[in-house]
């Protein structure tokens, strides 16, 4: 398999942060994805921590050649709404770096220095810090991930078979999600693993999930099976989740969010009246081959 950009895999980190640019008007996409590839180790780590590159699918398809372009993959450029006029925002950026690692003081150096390196040829338009929290929960008090792949079984899931065009690669959704915290947490427990659709303490689902329960609405059984790193984020006053979402085909990802905002049957996501997202953008993760051939440009 071709090599693919291992930070996707690498579980265990506590700090993250996740820097979304723009393309300068003086500068073309070949530029930036040559700035980039030329961040030292977009394959392994900088100083202990973990880098994850991406990029408009627009702007890589325009400069990649067609063996490293995953076909039909477009960016998150027009709003989606839903049929009560629920909608999900489309703010699309250029290139989005992800960084990860043991503790956030190195993955603000390594940040201040990618800004820095990148510089003349984008501008930082998007900055999170996020954080792990009582060890695999969200801020909803919920246990997140719960039907995510295993490691062994998470590449043949996120990444881009060999034999097609971007093999090795992925597909990246990136959103953020604010929680209406006031609201979540003036409902009952009960009411909560309805929400969901899990029982809270330990993740394990309903026998009688609601039709509209966030399980429900983005069940991977039907939808297809997706490789999600989210992450809470914020302050203690306002706060939520970024949802970090791979998968080798894009339509499993946005099927899951057409569901989620009631256009396909015209039932909403119950999760939905107490979280909203505030971004949203889709990325091409190329491999380190693709990546390396503009080391040298």
């Amino acid at each position: 398999m071709s090599t693919p950009q291992t930070g996707i895999f690498a579980l265990g980190t506590a700090s993250h942060a996740y820097l979304e640019f723009d393309l300068r008007a003086s500068a073309d996409g070949r530029a930036l994805v040559s700035a980039v590839a030329g961040l030292r180790e977009p394959r392994t780590t900088m100083g202990g921590v973990n880098l994850v590159a991406g990029f408009r699918p627009e702007l890589w398809s325009r400069v990649a050649p067609a063996e490293d372009v995953p076909p039909g993959v477009e960016g998150f450029n027009r709003p989606l709404v839903g049929s009560d006029g629920y909608g999900m925002p489309a703010t699309q950026h250029d290139a989005v770096l992800w960084l990860s690692g043991s503790a956030y003081d190195v993955v603000f150096y390594v940040a201040r220095g990618a800004i820095a390196t990148l510089g003349s040829v984008a501008v930082i338009v998007e900055e999170t810090s996020s954080w792990a929290y009582q060890h695999d929960r969200d801020l909803t008090g919920f246990i997140d991930g719960t039907e995510n792949p295993t490691l062994f079984d998470a590449p043949e899931v996120a990444l881009i078979p060999d034999g097609e065009p971007g093999a090795g690669g992925s597909i990246l959704l990136l959103q953020k999600w604010i929680h209406d915290v006031r609201e979540w947490e003036s409902q009952p427990v009960a009411r909560q693993e309805q929400v969901i659709g899990r029982a809270k303490p330990d993740s394990v689902e309903l026998e009688d999930r609601p039709a509209d329960s966030h399980v429900a609405r983005t069940d991977q059984d039907e939808f297809g099976k997706i490789f999600r790193r989210n992450m809470p984020y914020g302050t203690v006053t306002e706060h939520g989740t970024m949802f970090v979402g791979f998968s080798a085909d894009q339509r499993r990802l946005g099927t899951m969010l057409e569901s989620m905002a009631g256009i396909t049957d015209g039932v909403r996501d119950a999760l939905t009246f107490f979280t909203r997202p505030v971004t949203g953008a889709y990325y091409v993760v190329p491999s380190i081959p693709a990546i390396r051939r503009y080391l040298s440009s």
